[in-house]
């Protein structure tokens, strides 16, 4: 089992905070000019997208977990496969009268610009190691006379 990293979770964090009252925001204009249908398009948009990008930075975090030099192909990779897999979700549910769609679609695309921007800024602000620093102790080398 992995554990996730302070600077992670920091980053995860990061990209949940701005997300959350997005989310919210878009949740109650979505009630406000759409009535129940706009709500469920707005909650099952903010669940979507907490789901795809949160699922989406575990697997980052996976991928890259002894492999720091991956991270940037990686990234491009979870991401590609996010837009795809979200694609495919408003393809599914385009034509859906569980809930109203261009309160789904605004609430999704607001939620995950908030979650990517969020997550942009965390990782910039972030002081993760891109070298590994000198040992503070000196290792010691070995005697050349065998002793």
């Amino acid at each position: 089992m992995t554990t996730m990293l302070s600077n992670d979770a920091q980053i995860l964090r990061g990209s949940a905070v701005p997300a959350v009252p997005v989310g919210i925001v878009a949740a109650v204009l979505s009630t406000v000019f759409a009535g129940p249908k706009g709500l469920v398009g707005a909650l099952v948009a903010i669940a979507v997208v907490a789901v795809f990008f949160g699922l989406g930075f575990w697997a980052l975090m996976r991928l890259t977990q002894n492999k720091p030099q991956l991270v940037m192909t990686a990234g491009l990779l979870v991401y590609a496969v996010q837009m795809l897999l979200i694609g495919v979700f408003i393809v599914v549910f385009k034509n859906t009268t569980l809930f109203n769609g261009r309160a789904f679609a605004l609430t999704l695309l607001a939620t995950a610009l908030a979650w990517v921007g969020g997550q942009i800024f965390s990782t910039l602000r972030s002081k993760t190691l891109y070298v590994d620093p000198e040992p503070s102790v000196p290792v010691k080398a070995e005697s050349r006379d065998g002793a």
